[in-house]
């Protein structure tokens, strides 16, 4: 047997086959294909991420015009101690001012829109407009009184433009 020339000794295989070389590539083409089909449905899900209209995050409410009141003080409702809120407003209203910015119809609604405020504020202790939330639930008390009580004025929103609690 050695001496034929075409005749290989055992043993000497010039390509030996190994037992997972068929899996092993099986298992590597699907880790590929897995690989790409997750890379393009991230691909189209930022797509449509972003072609999509953005929704603004808070919807803010329409105001045409803003009613200027002048600062004041009111004696809050503590009953141990003395306090009192020095307060600046603005009101924002879903139509011009009646009257014009320096109307006769806003000089006469005014003091109703004063006495309003003044008969919310002093429901209210130093302790519940110095909580977290206070302020914000001090403003959505006068905006419902506001609005139940003179809605011809149609406010909108209103702004505190000054605000000091003095104990």
């Amino acid at each position: 047997m050695a001496d034929e020339p075409n005749a290989t000794p055992v043993g000497d295989d010039p390509k030996p086959k190994k037992p997972g070389s068929k899996m092993l590539i099986i298992v590597m083409v699907l880790l590929l294909l897995a690989g790409a089909a997750g890379g393009w449905y991230w691909f189209r899900s930022r797509k449509a991420h972003a072609a999509a209209p953005a929704k603004p995050a808070v919807v803010l409410s329409e105001v045409n015009a803003v009613m200027h009141l002048e600062g004041f003080t009111v004696n809050l409702a503590d009953k141990d101690q003395s306090c009192y809120l020095r307060l600046g407003v603005d009101l924002g209203l879903g139509h011009d001012v009646p009257g014009g910015k320096e109307g006769e119809k806003a000089a006469e609604l005014t003091p109703m829109v004063r006495d309003t405020l003044l008969g919310v504020l002093s429901t209210w202790t130093a302790d519940q407009l110095l909580a977290p939330d206070g302020k914000t639930k001090l403003k959505a008390d006068v905006l419902k009184a506001l609005q139940d009580r003179s809605p011809q004025l149609d406010v909108k929103e209103v702004y505190f433009t000054d605000f000091l609690v003095q104990r």
